[in-house]
């Protein structure tokens, strides 16, 4: 299975998309019009090896709800992602058994690697 969970509105993803191309036989998932599921989450996180590996520290509202000041468990992490799309540190690219989460640049290019190969 080739997924790749992206946001429409980023254009970091948007770039990223590009330069994974071609993305024949890849599955799409924008995730503000289309929410992760907690099965599709769950997946991810056996993957990453935790839910905190998935959070984004970025997102607006990180910082606007004091969470930054806060103690989160790895359960509060899971519960965050599931209830806003923000959350989820992005583009999330998942290559049958592999995952490859966010836009460092080392990431993106062993996620075009995996996709490719």
């Amino acid at each position: 299975m080739k997924k790749i969970y992206y946001l429409g509105s980023c254009s970091t993803c948007k770039r990223i998309l590009k330069e994974l191309e071609p993305l024949d036989g890849v599955e799409l998932q924008e995730i503000k019009s289309e929410a992760i599921t907690t099965e599709q989450l769950e997946q991810m996180g056996a993957l990453s090896g935790s839910y905190e590996s998935l959070f984004s520290r970025r997102a607006v509202l990180y910082r606007q709800r004091g969470l930054n000041e806060k103690n989160i468990s790895e359960g509060d992490y899971k519960d965050l992602i599931l209830e806003h799309y923000t959350f989820l540190k992005r583009p999330v690219v998942v290559v049958d058994d592999r995952i490859f989460v966010g836009n460092s640049k080392k990431t993106v290019e062993a996620a075009k690697q995996a996709l490719h190969s």
